[in-house]
């Protein structure tokens, strides 16, 4: 793949990318370890130029980045609206920085305001964070935080979906910022999943306790855990629900069966695998199961381990799957 867009990438950290945009930037970062390593000094230069430093050869890098822009203008015949492009400049400048003066920050400022971890396709990334927070990223997903926590609180930024098991500190609050909600924790194990376009976002609650509130206005709810919060953005209105008790680990590839029913089964293989499932009659449905099923490539494989534990047959015709009790 050719050289990628700078405005692209200078919309991407600044979180204002289109969901093609931020696919064209995983697949670029895809090609080379060198393109991934370029994006996250472009990261750092940005956020350091931000702070402050070296504010006089940023200026100088303006104004050149601006002459630069006036001439393309003219070159291509388009009017632009110069506040559109500033938006980009202090980015845009990483690229005339990454030479001499990113050797300057480097040298004068060894910790960055913030780092960047990205997903791409069907990749789950785990990390740690500074403070031994464990941090699960599903595929198209960008965490934004820092190389070090502030004095009076733990603050991270989540487009996408993240499983999060947070480490315990009572001092100092954790918090992740989404576009539509954001989530405050002391230390608990949770799930938020955030739609920049939809403007909405669900925060499901496994262990302790969680604080969920919408960035408009929507209100503010306690979960317990198995609940839930979801934030609609058409309706702007914040809503609990009880979490089904069949859950996807998704981090960890696993299937958590907490007194679910067939049904419960069921729907959640279906909404894994792209199956239909139909139950037959004679299937008992007041029975439920307890458990932990491994996530296998695909559903025939699954069904061989749950027949080992519950007593049914399965016959696969197309996509739909015939479930009935095990004669």
């Amino acid at each position: 793949m050719k050289k990628l867009n700078e405005e692209i990438i200078a919309k991407f950290l600044i979180g204002d990318c289109t969901e093609d945009e931020l696919r064209e930037v995983n697949a670029w970062m895809d090609e080379s370890g060198e393109n991934a390593r370029e994006l996250f000094r472009l990261e750092e230069i940005y956020h350091l130029g931000k702070a402050g430093y070296a504010s006089d050869k940023i200026e100088k890098a303006e104004r050149r980045l601006f002459k630069r822009l006036e001439q393309e203008k003219t070159k291509q015949h388009k009017v632009r609206k110069m506040h559109g492009w500033m938006q980009y400049a202090a980015i845009s400048i990483g690229f005339f920085l990454l030479g001499s003066l990113g050797y300057i920050f480097y040298q004068s400022y060894n910790h960055t305001e913030a780092l960047l971890a990205v997903t791409t396709q069907d990749k789950v990334k785990e990390l740690k964070l500074p403070d031994g927070t464990k941090v699960w990223l599903n595929k198209y997903t960008t965490l934004k935080y820092p190389r070090a926590f502030a004095e009076n609180g733990r603050k991270v930024y989540l487009e996408g979906e993240g499983y999060f098991e947070v480490m315990r500190n009572p001092e100092k609050p954790f918090i992740v910022q989404s576009e539509a909600m954001q989530v405050r924790v002391l230390g608990t194990i949770f799930n938020l999943k955030s739609d920049k376009m939809k403007m909405s976002a669900v925060a499901t609650l496994l262990k302790g306790e969680i604080e969920v509130k919408g960035n408009h206005e929507e209100g503010m709810i306690i979960l317990s855990p198995g609940q839930k919060a979801e934030l609609n953005g058409a309706t702007r209105r914040l809503t609990v629900k009880q979490v089904d008790t069949g859950i996807e680990n998704w981090h960890n590839n696993e299937f958590v069966f907490e007194k679910a029913d067939i049904y419960t089964i069921a729907r959640t293989l279906e909404s894994s695998y792209g199956v239909k499932i139909i139950l037959a009659p004679d299937i008992d449905v007041t029975k439920t199961y307890s458990g932990t099923l491994k996530k296998k490539e695909n559903v025939e494989a699954v069904l061989n381990s749950i027949t080992n534990a519950i007593p049914v047959e399965y016959k696969i015709v197309g996509g739909s799957v015939f479930l009935s009790s095990k004669k």
